[in-house]
Formats: structure tokens, C-alpha cells, sequence
């Protein structure tokens, strides 16, 4: 009897972003991050991307950060036929549920690169920061901290309206329900540009705007103002604060360029951590702290 063939486990390559299949479902995509320096048990950062589909440019904004610090990146891709309400989590009737991808993808990264997904550290922009609050509030026990960019609107801690305009369960996303004495533990930072204040690719039902104004900007103060309150009421210390960005609208690459976003996701996800692993080398070696190549690669 031959002797049976075993493949070497494939490891993801260290130093530059790749784009994976996901094991589970060869037809999803995700771009992977692992830093060069990255340690047994790294954290995790998620950056997800808005309704522009611009996922390539995250890991190009935020590779260097994560080599620096030690932080394995990824970045999943949620593409427009399968993940019509990836903003909303994906609820019945709408496409894929987001969160439950979500979930497949970190054990596989896990598996991959040995970093510790037990708590991720969570960033999204525009229809991304829809995600990310909606996802920390539906899993806060799987999220260590948030940042929430430029979202268009919100799911206010409500437990008169349904999901996800407040929290009352809804049978079109089982499986979850929201418990504010968790949620409202999680700390998320939401940032919103001071001239972020068209009506421009929002929801503008009237529901939507007697609940939480006209304006991005108006809808990220009533929100954190909404949580912040909720967390009282509750006898718990407010974890949700507000960042208005000067001279920023509604772009991704003023938000980059001028209103230093990286900067700002920094300081609110790891503040002044350092998770890169230690390694010996000779006394003349300088640290390498050069940017990452963000050249895709690896499927």
C-alpha cells in the first residue's frame, strides 16, 4: 500500500498582504495581514470597508501600522451580490449573514497564523462602521475595542424598536440577542468629519431622520449621546466617545491624508502597545520599521 501523501501546511507570508479563499467557502475573499515581527497569540485587527467595495485599500492605509505594533490585519470582502446587508449583519432574505462569516474567517486565521481572535479589535468606515457597531453590540463578548468611521447610521440601544433601528429581536437575524449590559461595556471611539454633513448616500426615510437626524454628523452625536445615557441608566461607566475631525467630509482619502485616521485608529484600538515579538540579532542591526509591501499575493 503506497504511503499516503501529506501537502505541508501552507502559512501565510509575513511582511506583505495576501489574498485568501476562505477554506470554507472558496467563492469569499479576504486580504490577510501577518506583520514579520508578529508573535504567538497577536491580536487581530478587522478593518472593514463601506459600500465603495474599497477593501485593497485598507491593508495599504494600515499595513504599516500593523507591522509596527505586531498586529495581524485582516480584511474581508463583501461583495455586492452576496453581502447586499453585510451593513445590517446580513439578515434573512438579504444575502449571507456578515457576522457568521466573520466568525469562519477568524478561526481560519487563527489556524493560519496562530494570533489570538478571542477578542478582536475592530475598525470600519462609512457602511463598514455600520458592521462594526452592529457587530459589537450583537458579539460584544468577541470584541476587545471599536472604532466606528464615518457611519451612516446607526442601531440606537432601544429596546422598543426593532432591529436595526433599536434592539428588540427580530426573527430575520436569529441567533442574536442584544444585551446592552455587555454591549455597552465594549469601549468604541466614533469618529465623523466636522463637514460630513450632506445627505448624500444616507438613508433619509423619514423614520430614519426623526430618530437620528439629517446628517452623518448629526446621527454620530445623537447616537453617542443615546449610548452614553443607556450606560447610566444602567449604573455602568459610558464607554462610547466622539471625535468630530476638522475640515473632513464624507472621503476615505481626506480622512487618510489630512484627518490622520491612522493615527486616530491607533491611539483608540492599542493606544501606546506593543505586541511585536522579541528576536535576537547582532548589536549593529537596526530595528526594521520600514513600511510593509502591500502587494497582494497568495490565494
Amino acid at each position: 500500500m503506497a504511503q499516503e501523501q501529506i501537502r505541508p501546511r501552507w502559512s501565510p507570508p509575513r511582511g506583505r498582504v495576501a489574498l485568501r479563499a476562505a477554506a470554507s467557502d472558496p467563492t469569499q475573499e479576504y486580504l490577510l495581514y501577518v506583520p514579520r515581527d508578529a508573535a504567538p497569540g497577536a491580536p487581530v485587527m478587522v478593518s472593514v470597508h463601506g459600500i465603495s467595495r474599497n477593501a485593497t485599500k485598507h491593508p495599504v492605509i494600515f499595513a504599516e501600522m500593523c507591522e509596527k505594533l505586531g498586529v495581524v490585519m485582516v480584511v474581508p470582502i463583501f461583495k455586492k451580490d452576496a453581502h447586499r446587508d453585510y451593513q445590517r449583519l446580513g439578515r434573512k432574505g438579504r444575502g449571507k449573514r456578515a457576522d457568521l462569516l466573520l466568525h469562519r474567517l477568524l478561526a481560519e486565521v487563527t489556524s493560519l497564523s496562530g494570533a489570538d481572535v478571542t477578542r478582536i479589535h475592530l475598525f470600519g468606515f462609512s457602511g463598514g462602521g455600520q458592521f462594526a457597531h452592529r457587530y459589537a453590540m450583537a458579539h460584544p463578548h468577541r470584541v476587545a475595542k471599536v472604532v466606528v468611521a464615518a457611519a451612516g447610521w446607526y442601531t440606537f440601544p432601544d429596546p422598543q424598536q426593532r432591529f436595526p433601528y433599536g434592539i428588540r429581536q427580530v426573527r430575520a437575524l436569529e441567533g442574536i440577542a442584544f444585551d446592552p449590559e455587555a454591549f455597552l461595556r465594549v469601549p468604541m471611539r466614533v469618529l465623523v468629519g466636522s463637514l460630513d454633513t450632506t445627505m448624500e448616500n444616507t438613508r433619509n426615510t423619514a423614520r430614519t431622520v426623526a430618530q437620528q437626524g439629517a446628517t452623518r454628523l448629526d446621527r454620530a452625536r445623537r447616537w453617542v449621546t443615546a449610548m452614553q445615557d443607556a450606560a447610566t441608566a444602567l449604573g455602568l461607566e459610558p464607554q462610547v466617545t466622539l471625535a468630530e475631525v476638522p475640515d473632513i467630509g464624507h472621503s476615505f482619502t481626506a480622512f487618510c491624508e489630512r484627518g490622520k485616521l491612522v493615527d486616530l485608529v491607533r491611539q483608540a484600538l492599542f493606544g501606546d502597545a506593543s505586541f511585536r515579538a522579541r528576536r535576537a540579532r547582532p548589536r549593529d542591526e537596526p530595528i526594521e520599521d520600514s513600511p510593509a509591501s502591500t502587494a497582494p499575493g497568495g490565494r
